[in-house]
């Protein structure tokens, strides 16, 4: 139980950036998707909410600070 929470407060934003991202995909799919059912995203739910989620997970990864390197003496 403790390892999950350290995964847990460890990668909090990443994994608030995959739910927030899923539920998006999952809501484009149901107001916009594509009815037709040639759009190999759009077309169904899943795998339009699982790339949201991949969107959701990469746009959450942005807000890394970039690391000082003190080798070259940079600020």
């Amino acid at each position: 139980m403790e390892k999950v929470k350290e995964f847990i407060l460890k990668y909090k934003w990443r994994l608030v950036g995959v739910f927030i991202g899923g539920i998006a995909g999952y809501l484009y799919w149901y107001y916009i998707g594509c009815t037709s059912g040639t759009c190999p995203i759009q077309s169904n739910w899943h795998t339009s909410s699982l790339y949201g989620g991949l969107m959701g997970y990469l746009v959450s990864d942005l807000k890394k600070k970039p690391k000082k390197s003190e080798e070259h003496g940079e600020v």
